[in-house]
């Protein structure tokens, strides 16, 4: 790991709690300028508190956490103008077109109208959506209103991404591109904090990866350290292993029985 590189983002003894859950317990991060994250763990991990937390979404946290430099607990939220975030489950504005909606968005993060919709056009012709850029967005099928969340994200020319399960109900073609606009954004020097259950692709896009599990990180490095310090060779097989789920192929198993059984009594 460089660490004579820029640090982005430093996160310290970061504890979150709901009520009596203890969401994340003391968590230590350091991401450098130019590291692609694939942040990763089970489901109630803390993974989702904690991105919303450095997005300045939720408070109520213990520890710092600092962006840019910046503790984000200050009241300066100048800072968020150099984030882009593709949520996982985003609500557009489905009665406005694209055209409107990246115009607007561009306009929070700062910019200039006619410079957002003069970006916004060649983005969305890039995108293969250029013959409904002045369509209502209620009309787009899911992976039409993925790109426009990910045309958002990029749209103010960003520091630091957050993307969360970014690639859903995206095509093949689509998701190579966005794959390779990763790979070209993190060598320019952008820093892209990847969060997705999808382990083969987490194992291919970055170049460092952290694993949550209850509220606090298990493993920290790149796929080919995490492979030399576990038995697995996968990052699916390493992520069962460090978790300790191995009920998978036994419940498969449960799952074709029962199915087969319905079949068998119909």
């Amino acid at each position: 790991m460089d660490t004579n590189s820029e640090k982005i983002l430093s996160i310290s003894n970061l504890t979150m709690r709901y009520g009596a859950t203890n969401v994340l317990t003391g968590v230590d991060l350091d991401v450098y300028k130019g590291q692609i994250i694939g942040y990763i763990g089970p489901n109630g991990a803390g993974k989702s508190t904690t991105v919303k937390i450095m997005l300045g979404l939720v408070d109520g946290y213990h520890g710092n956490v600092e962006i840019f430099g910046q503790d984000i607990s200050n009241g300066d939220n100048s800072y968020k103008q150099r984030i882009g975030y593709v949520p996982e489950n985003a609500e557009v504005y489905d009665n406005l077109t694209a055209s409107e909606y990246l115009t607007f968005t561009g306009q929070l993060y700062g910019m200039d109208e006619s410079e957002a919709e003069y970006k916004a056009i060649r983005l969305v012709e890039k995108f293969g959506l250029g013959d409904v850029y002045h369509t209502r967005i209620s009309a787009y099928s899911k992976g039409m209103r993925q790109k426009v969340l990910i045309i958002a994200s990029l749209l103010h020319d960003p520091d630091l991404i957050f993307l969360d399960e970014p690639l859903s109900g995206l095509d093949a073609n689509s998701v190579m591109i966005i794959k390779e606009i990763l790979a070209q954004l993190a060598a320019e020097g952008k820093t892209i904090f990847y969060s997705s259950h999808i382990m083969d692709v987490v194992e291919k896009i970055s170049n460092r990866i952290v694993l949550l599990a209850d509220g606090k990180i298990i493993a920290d490095g790149s796929f080919e350290e995490l492979k030399q310090k576990n038995k697995e060779g996968t990052l699916e097989e390493i992520f069962n292993e460090l978790t300790g789920f191995d009920q998978h192929k036994q419940i498969a198993e449960e799952v074709v029985s029962i199915v087969k059984e319905v079949g068998n009594n119909a």
